[in-house]
């Protein structure tokens, strides 16, 4: 049995009953990390203690089960660099909340994985200590920002990851590399202890090989945090109650397929064939066409949003970048890579006197349009379907010359995220020629995590593309 193909809620199990012991999966897992980590350049460093620690956590929620964690969360007793020059060697002071929520519930930090530098990026091609590989087709990009996190569920290097979005970094390379990938509410899950990329829309979230296991990760990451005034005080439900109730009844609406970038591609297809499979499951599904204007029933083009989360995400980098001196972190600004440097630059440019309110606060004019649009259309649908990438994974050195790769990498899922509105990625088809994965994004209405999850299992459930579920996959 090669016990690092399990999946976390299975893995918790047999360790539970004794079926299988830590040692045994802890070796398992670093002899994948031994034979692929290099290749890959998945993990920016490893806990030694890791496989010793474990056992003593048999009995806890997560039974001492190993987690990759993307390096932008704050980990006392591991690096913590953000994938950038600015930060290398620096050892936090203290704990994020997220990391201290999976120790205390028994869950063990394998290692913090590699990402695109600050999280600026959709390739994980901009990380300053190398670019991670796709483990479906090392010739291909993983997708980023959370790229590592998604390459090391991928690559069976874990059982499951932590990553965080702004726009699309945990559901875009969750797609890409043929994972499942779980953006909360914003305010869902707390940002305390997160190197801040744009303050606005940072949103932890895990990545695991099902449904079930981001799940299960959810319920130990969520919740109010007294450290951190954007989150939410609403009750957070038990997520994983939600796995097996079906979607029968539920009202699916089908978004973005008509787009001239979009129609008739492989993407499109596949959307359109997921549709079906909530249809025949007994949901009611309609497609929701596009539209240039607001209007109810459509969904605002997303086109428009590409601008909008531009603007917004430099001025927020460049005010939280404004803190990286070279006085407490000992490296000096001249250490920023190229990516961060040109996004400080414009976010400072919109921010400046005499033209913030020409660009900044227009964009969050348009902003709030796109939260009233989802709210209409989440007054007619449970859940709202579409892809969070408009392609495959993309071959690498694909972002070399192109400034605005993420921005229309993202493009599907940017909207969403400037509303604040939860997500998930799923497989929904695998190219055989090349090995690559299309995801399906489900998206719900803010708080409304239990809906996307529940519509995602039966999904995931019905169809054989899960390759941890169907036996394809290949450790």
């Amino acid at each position: 049995m090669i016990h690092r193909s399990l999946t976390l809620q299975k893995a918790i199990e047999l360790l539970k009953t004794g079926q299988i012991s830590h040692t045994e999966l802890y070796t398992s897992i670093q002899e994948a990390i031994d034979a692929h980590s290099r290749d890959f350049n998945v993990y920016l460093s490893l806990n030694p203690g890791a496989a010793d620690s474990a056992p003593a956590n048999k009995d806890s929620l997560l039974a001492g089960v190993p987690v990759a964690v993307k390096d932008n969360f704050l980990t006392v007793g591991l690096p913590a660099t953000a994938s950038a020059k600015p930060l290398r060697g620096f050892m936090p002071p203290y704990e994020s909340t997220v990391t201290a929520r999976l120790k205390n519930s028994g869950g063990i930090i394998m290692g913090k994985t590699n990402m695109d530098a600050w999280a600026h990026g959709s390739s994980t091609e901009t990380s300053q200590f190398g670019l991670t590989k796709n483990p479906r087709n090392p010739d291909y990009l993983p997708g980023g920002s959370s790229g590592g996190s998604a390459a090391a569920v991928a690559a069976d290097m874990c059982l499951a990851a932590i990553g965080s979005e702004t726009a699309g970094s945990i559901r875009q390379p969750a797609a890409w590399c043929g994972v499942v990938g779980l953006k909360p509410t914003y305010g869902r899950v707390s940002r305390y202890g997160v190197i801040a990329m744009a303050s606005s829309t940072d949103s932890p979230g895990p990545l695991g090989k099902t449904v079930g296991d981001c799940a299960v990760l959810l319920n130990v990451m969520a919740g109010k945090d007294d450290h951190d005034g954007t989150t939410g005080s609403q009750e957070v439900p038990d997520y994983i109650s939600y796995l097996s109730q079906g979607v029968k009844g539920m009202r699916v609406g089908v978004c973005y397929i008509d787009h001239p970038l979009i129609k008739g591609t492989p993407v499109a297809e596949s959307v359109e064939k997921a549709a079906q499979v909530f249809s025949g499951l007994g949901a009611s599904v309609e497609a929701v066409a596009i539209s240039d204007t607001l209007q109810a029933g459509k969904i605002l083009k997303h086109d428009y949003a590409i601008g909008v989360y531009t603007v917004v995400q430099r001025s927020e980098v460049s005010s939280n970048l404004a803190r990286y001196d070279g006085i407490r972190y000992g490296h000096w600004r001249d250490t920023f890579g190229d990516e961060a440097k040109r996004r400080i630059m414009l976010g400072t440019f919109t921010l400046s006197k005499g033209y913030a309110d020409k660009y900044y606060v227009r964009a969050q004019q348009v902003r709030r349009l796109y939260i009233e649009n989802f709210k209409e259309l989440f007054s007619r649908y449970d859940i709202l379907i579409s892809s969070p990438s408009p392609n495959f994974a993309l071959p690498i050195g694909a972002t070399e010359g192109d400034p605005m790769f993420g921005e229309l990498q993202d493009m599907l899922v940017e909207p969403s995220s400037l509303a604040g509105l939860p997500g998930i990625s799923l497989p929904c088809f695998r190219d055989e020629k090349t090995n690559l994965y299309l995801g399906l994004n489900i998206m719900a209405d803010q708080w409304q995590e239990g809906k996307m999850i529940k519509a995602a299992a039966a999904f995931e459930q019905a169809t054989q593309w899960n390759p941890w579920l169907n036996g394809t996959q290949i450790s």
